[in-house]
């Protein structure tokens, strides 16, 4: 009985040393890790979304320096962004523009679209002075809608306002004086486009909003009854001089970007007479002070085709994506063959490998992860170049307040 359990416990012993000896001639015999350069799979994990047909993988960055110091590498975001950060314009229209900011990090070009949206200034309608307001919309809900009309002009001209007085450097005022006669015939200034609808009702247009360059025209409240009919009756601004004789509003009068904006409807012996006043601010304060509609930016989709794909697969392929990312090239002899004609338009919808396992092994779809897609699309306020350069300043000054805290 004891021999046959030494016999076990010796034959035990035999096969956990064989065991042991096989594993070190496996790691033995492994090639030697590359020092200054990465592996290709773990490359590809630092610098690709792998995007599989259930869900991308991937998704981390390794913003640690020191992340692959073992194979002589170093991580550092500082070197790697100004030795390689660049930004190519690829569309630039009147509010829109498309551009690729490449060698950069998520949280940088996060800051960037952060900063687009709550921090670059601009000037909207603050206070509203109702003189009348007959119509169907209530002083509160008319006022916010003015706030919400983009203001055509440029911030850098002004001074934001704090405590100080209205005056002709942090403020810009506007006038609306509209009434509808029960008659159909419409009181107040006559533009293109502003005709009665059915004789019955008008609407009221950001258009109808006249820049008044003098200030305020409504005297104040506690100067009404006190005032000498002699002496000119003090109003809500201080204006020293009008707006329209300053160089750089001469040219470039201030106003609505868009005169087509709905204010208000007004039925018959409804009127409206009131002062807007613009003052200066950032959409972190309000959303009306944002620059942008939207400001957005999307990784660089990357579509590779791992196997050729022929004839009717390359056909049925061509099909299922909904944004035509590919197309076919004849090949000759009757052949037809799948390629990639426009990865940029790849949406990562993952149509074409959702059919299966064959489809999967195609085809990869991936995302870059330092080179970012990014769209401004502004309200007309200022041209989306100018937006994104001032974007740019206020970043660098938030970077120089920091370094000048820690030192």
């Amino acid at each position: 009985m004891s021999s046959s359990n030494e016999n076990t416990t010796s034959s035990s012993g035999s096969e956990q040393s064989d065991s042991g000896n096989d594993t070190l001639d496996f790691i033995e015999k492994l090639s030697d890790v590359p020092m200054g350069k990465l592996p290709p799979h773990i490359d590809f994990q630092r610098t690709r979304v792998d995007c599989k047909a259930d869900a991308p993988i991937h998704t981390d960055t390794f913003q640690y320096s020191g992340a692959y110091a073992s194979m002589g590498v170093d991580n550092s975001l500082l070197d790697s962004f100004s030795s390689n950060f660049r930004v190519e314009v690829i569309r630039l229209e009147k509010d829109e523009m498309e551009f690729d900011m490449i060698g950069i990090d998520p949280a940088i070009a996060n800051a960037f679209r952060r900063i687009l949206i709550a921090e670059v200034p601009t000037m909207a309608i603050e206070r509203v002075l109702i003189a009348n307001n007959t119509s169907v919309i209530q002083d509160e809900v008319l006022s916010h809608r003015l706030g919400l009309i983009p203001i055509k002009a440029d911030p850098r001209l002004f001074e934001f306002t704090e405590n100080n007085a209205a005056n002709e450097k942090n403020t810009i005022v506007f006038g609306l004086k509209v009434r509808c006669e029960k008659q159909g015939k419409r009181k107040g200034p006559k533009r293109e486009g502003q005709e009665q609808d059915g004789q019955t009702r008008i609407t009221v247009k950001s258009k109808d909003l006249v820049w008044l360059p003098n200030g305020s025209n409504f005297a104040l409240e506690s100067e009404g009854s006190s005032s000498n009919s002699s002496s000119k009756p003090k109003t809500y601004t201080s204006f020293t001089c009008g707006q329209d004789s300053l160089p750089e509003f001469s040219t470039n009068p201030v106003g609505p970007t868009d005169g087509d904006i709905t204010i208000a409807r007004l039925g018959p012996g409804q009127e409206i007479e009131l002062e807007a006043l613009a003052v200066k601010g950032i959409g972190k304060t309000h959303a009306k002070w944002s620059p942008v509609a939207p400001a957005w930016y999307r990784m660089l989709p990357e579509v590779i085709i791992l196997k050729d794909i022929e004839d009717e697969l390359a056909e049925k392929l061509v099909a299922t994506c909904p944004v035509k990312v590919f197309d076919i090239e004849d090949i000759g002899n009757g052949k037809k063959r799948a390629t990639v004609a426009r990865p940029r338009k790849c949406t990562l919808c993952r149509e074409c490998i959702r059919e299966g396992k064959g489809w999967e092994d195609s085809l990869s779809l991936r995302r870059v992860k330092d080179h970012f897609i990014f769209t401004i699309e502004s309200t007309g306020v200022l041209p989306p170049e100018v937006l994104f350069t001032e974007a740019v300043k206020i970043l660098q000054d938030k970077c120089e307040r920091a370094i000048t805290d820690l030192c």
